[in-house]
């Protein structure tokens, strides 16, 4: 008994290592960027700094303008003493960059080396600032700028804690980006459970062309949904747009611009893109659950006299009941995590009418380059659908496998 169970953690072992690289390590490294205040765009926070750090790359790159800068400038220096200056400046600058000979990179550095480099920074600063008061320098606003990278090159703990939380929850834009994925998710699910299980019921019909029909149905979600946000992006053009035209035309809207011009427009668009593309992959996931109720219980039901309304809401429905806890929390998940969509149509425009969790996260991550941050969101993100499929399950049933 004990060696059947080793052998079953070794047939399972492939695909827990699976999940664990492809799902959890992900979280993983994500929640973890939470605690830093991780920027690319920033060479001091472009990594995660538990502790202080010295950028010796930036340190040697530095200091080498430095010198180059003060030879160029010598010349122009009048003054012996000055120019003795420049002198003992420069050699005390080599005495130092050979004591960091061979060290590269982002390295910890113990307090005496620290303390030389602040010494020999304040020891250039303070003569620089003295030849620039003195003299028309060549090189004297390059070596101003210079000084902050020398400065810059050690490198503070970008440790934050739990600030990116603190942060978000006076975020007015996560706020208004949670609102709109809210209001984004509702909506478009209930139209595609409505339309699906319309749709559903048809395609389950003992009908002529019935495989025809079934093909017909799936083609907008066989659609790539990059294609499917350009196609709509024409229909819905101001200009040219058929459906947008056609909108005006029946006095649904009294501009066809505002259909991607105005908040609410913009978001009635994404949604109607929306419901098109997914309603048949709904449609699909009902279809089979109606498939898997006997006919044999419709027939009985007939017998005793029951009619359709009454067959639909005592057999069908609380038949479907797994089959629609799949559905609504696949497509619940998957519509709260839209992307692509909304950022091929409109961006997340106009004015963040259409900005949804994904869209905001991205641009903070990717447009911005602030990964803590853009982490912090992406972990809210996470707890939103473990709490949205917590509910589901507890609402519509907590263990698919019973039957009813």
């Amino acid at each position: 008994m004990k060696k059947n169970g080793i052998q079953g953690y070794l047939f399972t072992l492939p695909v827990i290592m699976l999940i664990a690289v492809f799902s959890l390590w992900p979280i993983l490294q994500s929640f973890v960027y939470t605690f830093f205040d991780y920027k690319l765009n920033d060479q001091q926070k472009s990594g995660l700094y538990i502790s202080e750090r010295f950028n010796f790359d930036m340190f040697q790159e530095s200091q080498m303008y430095v010198k180059l800068f003060l030879e160029e400038d010598r010349p122009s220096i009048t003054d012996v003493s000055d120019q003795n200056k420049v002198d003992q400046l420069i050699q005390r600058i080599e005495t130092v960059e050979n004591e960091f000979i061979g060290k590269k990179g982002v390295q910890k550095i113990n307090g005496t080396e620290k303390e030389k480099i602040l010494s020999l920074y304040d020891e250039i600063n303070a003569t620089v600032s003295d030849l620039t008061q003195k003299y028309q320098l060549p090189n004297g606003e390059n070596l101003t700028l210079i000084m902050q990278d020398l400065k810059n090159s050690i490198i503070p703990s970008n440790f934050i804690g739990l600030k990116g939380y603190k942060e978000i929850l006076s975020d007015k834009r996560m706020g208004t980006a949670l609102i709109n994925t809210i209001i984004f998710t509702i909506i478009s699910v209930f139209f595609e459970f409505i339309l699906g299980l319309l749709l559903a019921l048809i395609m389950n019909k003992a009908i002529s062309g019935q495989g025809l029909i079934r093909t017909t149905s799936l083609i907008p979600w066989a659609i790539p949904t990059a294609v499917a946000a350009l196609m709509w992006g024409y229909l819905y053009d101001g200009s040219s747009g058929i459906v947008a035209n056609f909108f005006q035309n029946i006095g649904l809207v009294d501009d066809s611009r505002e259909l991607l011009l105005s908040i609410s427009g913009a978001m009635f668009s994404t949604i109607l893109a929306d419901v098109w593309k997914t309603t048949p992959y709904m449609a699909l996931l009902l279809l089979a659950g109606l498939q898997n109720i006997p006919l044999s219980l419709y027939e009985a039901s007939s017998i005793d006299g029951a009619n359709k309304i009454q067959t639909f809401f005592r057999i069908t429905l609380p038949l479907l009941k797994p089959s629609i806890l799949v559905a609504l929390l696949f497509r619940t998940l998957d519509a709260f995590r839209v992307f692509d969509l909304i950022y091929v149509l409109t961006g997340g425009g106009p004015g963040g009418g259409t900005e949804t969790l994904s869209i905001y996260g991205y641009k903070v991550m990717f447009a911005q380059t602030n990964f803590g941050y853009g982490s912090v969101i992406v972990m809210v993100m996470f707890v939103i659908v473990a709490i949205i499929a917590t509910i589901y399950v507890k609402v519509l049933g907590t263990n698919l496998m019973e039957k009813n």
